[in-house]
């Protein structure tokens, strides 16, 4: 695959278990960054695309952030480090390779706690099963990585104002939305994805912060994105979305 060129950075895309796609740029643009956000935990980073997106606005509100990668997967991580080192940002990016257990367990993040926590988690829990390893832990759950382990470990590592994003298949929102319930977590915004006019939703991007006393369980801000339209181009709300990034 080579390297996958952004306007401000470039990204090798050769190594990593879980090539740059969609749905990782669609994470990147759609999560929110704040002033406030000073430490960013990205899990299962992959080739590191989602969290230099988030460097590249994070840049804007100065210089005291950092951004911790995390994955399994070490080729992924070596990449990710490769990625970041290369990067306008490199003093603000680490690459681990580490499972999230072995991350919170180690402090190999650092202190304090994360403001925000994004990923990209597999989610493929039944479906068959490519022949390659490596790519069968980045796309499937199995025992590896799930939106549950997510927002386990974000229930008691998130800072108090912090959030989680997460994208998935349209069809898990029901079962995300009842686990966040139980983790303290509320839906803060949802957007609905689809590949064309006219198709069901494909994948849901959701944002989820810690549910505040009294507040229904169901408070979240919806939208949806189209992602083409039907000459197979891209939407111009899908184009405004990564317009700072794809040249």
């Amino acid at each position: 695959m080579g390297i996958f060129r952004f306007k401000q950075f470039d990204v090798l895309n050769e190594r990593s278990a879980m090539k740059v796609n969609t749905d990782g740029v669609l994470l990147g643009a759609v999560t929110e960054v704040f002033p406030e956000d000073r430490y960013v935990l990205d899990i299962g980073t992959g080739t590191g695309v989602v969290a230099l997106m988030l460097a590249q606005r994070l840049a804007g509100f100065g210089e005291d952030f950092r951004i911790e990668g995390i994955d399994i997967d070490g080729p992924s991580a070596e990449e990710a480090s490769r990625n970041f080192a290369s990067s306008p940002w490199n003093t603000h990016l680490t690459a681990h390779k580490a499972g999230l257990h072995e991350y919170s367990q180690s402090g190999m993040g650092g202190p304090g706690m994360p403001d925000l926590i994004v990923s990209n988690p597999p989610f493929f829990d039944n479906s068959l099963k490519a022949p390659d390893a490596r790519r069968n832990a980045a796309r499937h759950t199995g025992d590896n990585l799930s939106f549950r382990e997510i927002l386990e470990y974000a229930s008691v590592s998130l800072s108090p104002e912090g959030r989680v994003s997460m994208i998935l298949p349209a069809g898990t929102e029901a079962e995300l939305l009842r686990f966040a319930r139980m983790c303290g977590f509320a839906p803060w915004r949802i957007m609905r994805v689809r590949s064309k006019e006219g198709k069901p939703d494909s994948r849901i991007i959701v944002r989820f912060r810690r549910r505040r006393p009294g507040e229904p369980a169901d408070c979240a801000e919806e939208s949806s994105l189209v992602l083409t339209n039907e000459e197979g181009k891209r939407t111009s709300q899908h184009a405004s979305l990564v317009t700072d990034y794809l040249l």
